[in-house]
């Protein structure tokens, strides 16, 4: 009897076109070298090392307190009360109320940014709105609006010669609302991935652009507090009818245990809106989800009691740290590689590195793959390679980004200062001559 042969069914559209994500590219190929004994220094996505908050170290040490029966349930799809009460004390102890705020808790601030342009903009097959980013803009609310169907519209700032990135021009951020008709504008105050910082003024002139055109604001907030400016804190918060009559009730933000509390791997971000509506329809989209991670809601549970001044002053010692550590990188590489472009950031905790002035026709994201697939550097008799974010994935226009990459301030001041000598020598390998 003959044997029958079967086909695979083939995968989708989709999956045949899709790329990895520009953060998690770099890794990705230098996963698959076979020269284990080269080290990567990893600036490619902000993975950040410091340790946790104090309360949240000791809940984590003593897990079995919050699972004394050593079994880890589904809690209530939204997040645990207290969970929320964190986000909601968070934000209060940056000086806003948030005593009405309504909170989903959720498996990193990715989920809420899926659930947010979902909430704004709807999904492949409803009525079309675009999403409206200030570019460069956070890789991936492109990646889930197209995941979801939806497309993306964008104003674009430039990076100059000093290192400082235009502002986004309000009279072409209208234009582009009026034009293109989007559900909502996504605002990253303290910015990923140019470091620039939104004050309260830029963010109401934005608000009431929002307001003008009747559509959502949604602020990530990721980073707050996150400022080396020495001017006050920014935030949608900030912002009420008093200032712009009808922003209630159109405000969001995303929140995250990953950045200012240095917990990316417990995977708790939030949703958060004055609009009890929107929340409630979110959740309702989320319970497919069943429930955040349970183990990460404990952990980051322990902030919902820790008092506001001493909130305070961990904010103030997470940018001590940052401040000098930036600083010094941005003087050690440009005395490596002179001409180099670098921002500067005010906020956040990331650089966009421009190399138009130092070679031709230069490819950044054909750079970073010589360096994840190839590059190494001997440092002390160690070898070394450099992992970066091309900045292409965080432009709509692709080609605006092509000189450029992200790093993420995420290694050690010693291992900083080694980032900028082995990245000035892999770039030299490059591009033999300079």
């Amino acid at each position: 009897m003959k044997t029958q042969e079967y086909s695979v069914p083939e995968i989708s559209e989709r999956f045949k076109e899709k790329m990895p994500s520009s953060l998690r590219m770099a890794m990705l190929e230098y996963d698959k070298r076979k020269d284990k004994d080269v080290q990567s220094i990893n600036l490619a996505i902000g993975n950040v090392p410091l340790p946790m908050h104090p309360a949240m170290i000791e809940r984590f040490r003593n897990l079995n307190k919050g699972f004394p029966d050593n079994s880890v349930m589904y809690t209530s799809s939204g997040g645990t009360d207290e969970v929320k009460q964190s986000f909601r004390n968070i934000i209060a102890s940056s000086g806003f109320d948030s005593d009405k705020l309504s909170v989903l808790t959720t498996d990193g601030g990715s989920m809420a940014m899926e659930l947010a342009i979902v909430g704004m903009c709807g999904t492949s097959g409803s009525t079309h709105k675009p999403l409206m980013l200030i570019d460069p803009a956070y890789t991936n609310y492109k990646e889930f609006a197209s995941r979801l169907g939806r497309s993306t519209v964008s104003v674009q700032r430039m990076l100059q010669e000093n290192g400082e990135f235009t502002l986004p021009d309000m009279g072409e951020i209208e234009h582009s609302i009026k034009r293109y008709k989007p559900g909502g504008m996504v605002v990253i105050p303290y910015d990923n991935p140019t470091g620039q910082f939104f004050d309260m003024d830029r963010m109401i002139e934005l608000a009431q652009l929002c307001v003008d055109n009747n559509i959502w604001m949604l602020s990530d907030e990721a980073y707050r507090e996150l400022h080396y400016t020495g001017g006050k804190v920014s935030s949608i918060w900030g912002i009420t009818d008093k200032d712009i009559r009808g922003i209630e009730g159109r405000r969001l933000s995303i929140e995250s245990a990953s950045k200012v509390w240095n917990a990316c791997g417990i995977r708790i971000g939030a949703l958060v809106s004055d609009n009890e509506l929107f929340v409630q329809k979110a959740l309702a989209e989320y319970t497919t989800n069943l429930c955040p991670n349970a183990l990460g809601q404990y952990i980051f549970g322990a902030l919902a009691q820790v008092n506001h001044k001493e909130l305070q002053q961990w904010f103030g010692k997470q940018r001590a740290y940052y401040k000098p550590l930036i600083r010094g990188f941005i003087s050690d590489l440009k005395k490596e590689m002179p001409g180099i472009i670098v921002s500067r950031p005010d906020a956040a905790i990331y650089s966009v590195i421009d190399f138009r002035n130092v070679a031709k026709d230069f490819d950044a994201g054909e750079f970073a793959m010589y360096c994840a697939k190839e590059g190494e550097v001997d440092v002390n008799g160690s070898k070394y390679t450099f992992l970066a974010a091309p900045m292409s994935g965080f432009y709509t226009d692709a080609d605006a980004g092509r000189t450029q990459v992200r790093v993420a301030y995420v290694k050690t001041p010693e291992e900083m200062k080694e980032a900028a000598y082995v990245l000035g020598q892999l770039f030299k390998q490059f591009n033999p001559g300079r």
